[in-house]
């Protein structure tokens, strides 16, 4: 959607001011622990675009609560499994030699928005490690949320998915869907009987850039939207407006649970 779009379907420009309000009122109080995913121009016209929505998002926590989002950078992957787009199978050997390894500080986002991708470059932001999947955060429990990011099993139990599950967090999602929803990615692992697969990125390991392999599982968010569907008839999630944007927020424990139970049953049914 182009800028203009965007002004002609604002009623009035939203600001910091009215994010934040908009915010209260969904159900954000100072203190919480919340993962965010969004989409800016979901919101209508902003005032300061980026900048203000993550300034609405801190004022709304305040320094005592945890603000996370994503900070996947998915093509620090094997070039072998990209689909979008591929490349040509002859320069995957160049690409897992000349690859950058993946630095926290200045490899960009990709795919997660502007939200997210100005959110990582705030003073205070803590990244995580994995070089495909890390996520950002600010607040009271960020160095919790970020340490321990290990290269296998990328979204498992070392996951700060996995922390925020611990710290009985939250999960906005702010005019994005259930397939965006990566706290379902923990539920893959939990779930009865996951697929191993290999993956790998460039890392520094011992001061020196090299190409690794780790294990992990086959991930499959193309069932998200079905999982968010379900779960959304269970009554555990709450609805409102963020300026244009459907906001939905709920406990993160209780859409891995939720998740989880959902996967196992669709897995028994499948080998049945």
């Amino acid at each position: 959607m182009t800028e203009q779009n965007v002004i002609s379907i604002t009623p009035a420009p939203r600001t910091r001011a009215t994010i934040f309000a908009d915010l209260c009122r969904l159900g954000l109080l100072p203190g919480m622990t919340v993962l965010v995913h969004s989409s800016l121009s979901s919101l209508g016209w902003v005032s300061g675009g980026p900048v203000a929505a993550v300034q609405a998002l801190m004022d709304a926590l305040t320094p005592d609560g945890t603000l996370v989002m994503p900070a996947h950078s998915g093509e620090y992957s094997d070039p072998a499994k990209w689909v979008n787009p591929p490349v040509p199978e002859s320069w995957i050997p160049e690409i897992r030699v000349s690859m950058p390894a993946f630095d926290p500080a200045v490899t960009p986002t990709r795919g997660m928005g502007l939200i997210a991708e100005t959110f990582r470059k705030f003073p205070g932001v803590l990244r995580s490690s994995h070089p495909a999947v890390s996520f950002a955060a600010w607040g009271k429990h960020a160095g919790t949320v970020t340490s321990g990011h290990a290269l296998a099993y990328c979204l498992g139990e070392t996951s700060p998915l996995a922390r925020l599950y611990d710290l009985d967090g939250w999960v906005v999602l702010l005019g994005v869907g259930y397939d965006n929803n990566t706290a379902f990615h923990l539920s893959e692992y939990r779930a009865l009987d996951p697929t191993p697969t290999q993956e790998g990125a460039p890392v520094i390991e011992d001061g020196q850039r090299i190409w690794k392999t780790y294990p992990d599982i086959e991930a499959d968010s193309s069932v998200f939207t079905d999982i968010g569907a379900d779960f959304e008839w269970s009554s555990q999630v709450i609805l409102g407006d963020v300026g244009s944007a459907q906001a939905r927020l709920f406990r993160i424990r209780a859409a891995v649970d939720f998740a989880t139970r959902w996967l196992t049953g669709k897995r028994r049914k499948g080998r049945e």
